[in-house]
């Protein structure tokens, strides 16, 4: 039986562990950045109607077609793109604003996820 090789594993798992800690605490920076000026910007707020929204700031880029709606339990969802952001609406309210980022996360929401 070979001793070495749950040493040599602990050895691999302690590196490894060490390697990505500093990747997430970036990650955590570059949330808790995004978070801030997400708060510092004035953006559509959960549970204004879609009259309030364009009322305020203006008539969407576009709008996207809406996804869901098969039932109670799937409600449709609504999708305004802005410059800059994304509003989802719940039927006519808004629920999120997700601001478009370099990452590639929501480059291009008309693509079904």
């Amino acid at each position: 039986m070979n001793t070495f090789k749950p040493v040599f594993t602990a050895i691999a798992l302690a590196i490894v562990s060490v390697a990505v800690a500093p990747a997430a605490r970036a990650g955590d920076t570059l949330l808790m950045q995004r978070v801030q000026q997400e708060k510092a910007m004035s953006l559509p707020q959960k549970g204004m109607s879609m009259a309030d929204v364009e009322r305020r700031f203006g008539a969407p880029t576009s709008k996207l077609d809406s996804r869901g709606g098969g039932s109670a339990k799937q409600p449709v969802i609504n999708r305004w793109m802005y410059p800059g952001y994304i509003v989802y609406f719940e039927r006519s309210h808004v629920i999120h604003t997700v601001l478009n980022t370099p990452a590639g996360n929501n480059t291009n929401p008309q693509s079904p996820k």
